[in-house]
C-alpha cells in the first residue's frame, strides 16, 4: 500500500512540473492533479497493456517510439475524464506524456525500496550470487 501511494505521489508530482513547464497543459489545482495521476494510473494499468498488444506491429515498424503516441492518448483520454486538467494539442499530449515518464521515473528512482539479497555471506558481493561447483554437477 505505501509503495502505491508514493507512485501515485510521484505520478501527481510529475503532472504538476508538466503542467509549469509546458504550455499546452495546465492543472487547475492539487486535487486536479491528483485525481489525473489516480486515473492515469488506472488507464496505463488497464488500457495502455492492450493497446500496446493490438499496435505491436506499429510500434516494432518504429522501433519503439509509437509508444510515445500510445502515452499521449492516455494522457488526453485522462484530460478528458478529469476537470480541471487540460491538455490541448497532441503534440503538447507528447511532450507531456515524455516529461511525465522522466519526472516520474526520477522520483521513483529516489523513493525505491533497497531490497538487500537474503542468504547471500557477508564476503560476497551481494550485486550476484557465488556459487560452489561440488562436483557430480552439483553446485552450491
Amino acid at each position: 500500500m505505501i509503495r502505491i501511494s508514493i507512485k501515485w505521489l510521484a505520478l501527481t508530482a510529475a503532472i504538476m512540473v508538466t503542467s509549469y513547464l509546458i504550455d499546452g497543459i495546465s492543472v487547475d489545482g492539487i486535487s486536479s492533479a491528483f485525481l489525473a495521476a489516480a486515473v492515469l494510473g488506472i488507464l496505463n494499468v488497464l488500457l495502455r497493456p492492450i493497446a500496446l498488444i493490438l499496435t505491436l506491429p506499429v510500434n516494432i515498424l518504429s522501433l519503439g517510439l509509437f509508444t510515445f503516441v500510445i502515452n499521449a492518448f492516455m494522457l488526453i483520454i485522462t484530460s478528458r475524464l478529469i476537470p480541471g486538467f487540460n491538455v490541448n494539442g497532441f503534440w503538447a499530449a507528447v511532450l507531456g506524456s515524455l516529461l511525465i515518464s522522466i519526472v516520474s521515473w526520477a522520483i521513483n528512482i529516489f523513493a525505491a525500496e533497497k531490497v538487500p539479497l537474503k542468504n547471500v555471506k557477508s564476503n560476497v558481493n551481494p550485486e550476484y550470487i557465488d556459487l560452489e561447483n561440488k562436483g557430480n554437477d552439483k553446485w552450491e
